[in-house]
């Protein structure tokens, strides 16, 4: 079973990329926080997080270094920038920061389904 968690705080995002990741076969659970997606995987255990970058409270790069440097989540777990950010210096630092890869809002479907082939998810 493939198993996603998708990090974000607006919520027509978290529900759009719910339902996208559904549709291609994951079972997905949502956190509207960084606080609440760490205590979730401190829990669970996913092969993915998309996780936004720009939150209230904790950054998606905060939240990313949580889950690397305590393990959380599994083994192998993949971590996905989710972002509008595209400058290439910001993909960059996302790299560098522990994220596996970046996926560019807005998200659609051929863009998801792409990335998780890169990412060795099969269809």
């Amino acid at each position: 079973m493939k198993n996603a968690l998708v990090v974000d705080d607006n919520d027509v995002n978290r529900i759009l990329a719910t339902r996208l990741l559904s549709k291609l076969g994951w079972t997905v659970a949502e956190a509207a926080c960084g606080e609440d997606a760490l205590a979730w995987l401190r829990a669970n255990t996913a092969q993915l997080v998309l996780l936004d970058v720009s939150m209230p409270t904790m950054s998606g790069q905060e939240v990313c270094r949580h889950i690397r440097d305590g393990n959380l989540g599994g083994a192998g777990i993949k971590v996905v920038a989710y972002t509008a950010h595209a400058m290439n210096e910001e993909i960059a630092e996302f790299l560098s920061g522990g994220f596996d890869t970046v996926l560019l809002k807005p998200m659609s479907r051929d863009r998801l389904a792409e990335m998780l082939i890169s990412q060795g998810f099969p269809p």
